[in-house]
């Protein structure tokens, strides 16, 4: 396993973790490791190289923020193995592919299950950094989704069964009086809950309740039963 050290360069500061991205490579072509962590830290980014799809696995790389440089071919589980294998365990890091050879249905098929792009080698220097920069900024812009919807299913757990149901029947668009009827209490009562779920929940507006309930996983919406 060729694996170089990664440059850690002066960037704006990331909004949601401490940890820089790095740009994984993967290619059993030791020459093409080389020539690409050349070109990426080049340009300031971090990056980290392995030999095979096992090596990567095996190392904490893909903890880390950041997007793959995937080779299609190589020796044991492929770079479409591995998107298959992400895909999986609902791992969506983006990932670039590399290919020596233009094949058209497996480009189709990489770029249909999500891939950022599909280049062919010898790969231009100026293709490659445009990719990675729309991968890393689909990365930032996954976490910041994942991380918000890790704070609002936090924020939900912290309301009452009747708060929940209540918060519920308003992101389906119901109002106070048939909420009301539904659940045979008082209008100021629904009122009451209604406001309670919104100040525990950080939203000002019907609005930001929708929008903030649509991170939320169907299981976690599900409120108590009545």
């Amino acid at each position: 396993m060729q694996q170089h050290s990664l440059r850690h360069a002066p960037s704006s500061p990331d909004p949601v973790g401490a940890e820089q991205p790095i740009v994984v490579v993967v290619d059993d072509d030791l020459t093409v490791r080389e020539g690409l962590s050349e070109l990426i830290l080049s340009v300031g980014l971090n990056v980290v190289a392995f030999a095979s799809t096992q090596d990567l696995l095996a190392s904490g790389a893909m903890d880390r923020p950041g997007c793959l440089i995937l080779d299609v071919r190589m020796p044991g589980a492929s770079g479409l193995d591995l998107q298959h294998r992400l895909a999986a365990t609902g791992d969506a890091k983006p990932i670039i592919f590399l290919s020596g050879h233009g094949d058209i249905p497996m480009t189709v098929q990489a770029m249909k299950a999500g891939a950022v792009d599909f280049l062919t080698k010898p790969v231009r220097d100026q293709a490659l950094l445009d990719a990675i920069a729309t991968a890393l900024d689909r990365d930032r812009s996954q976490r910041a989704t994942a991380e918000g919807a890790r704070h609002n299913a936090d924020r939900l757990k912290l309301l009452t069964p009747r708060e929940h149901q209540v918060l519920a029947e308003v992101a389906r668009g119901r109002l106070n009086k048939q909420i009301a009827y539904d659940f045979g209490i008082s209008e100021v009562t629904v009122k009451l809950h209604r406001s309670k779920a919104m100040r525990k929940m950080q939203l000002a507006t019907v609005g930001a309740l929708i929008r903030a309930w649509e991170t939320l996983p169907a299981h976690v919406r599900l409120p108590p039963s009545r």
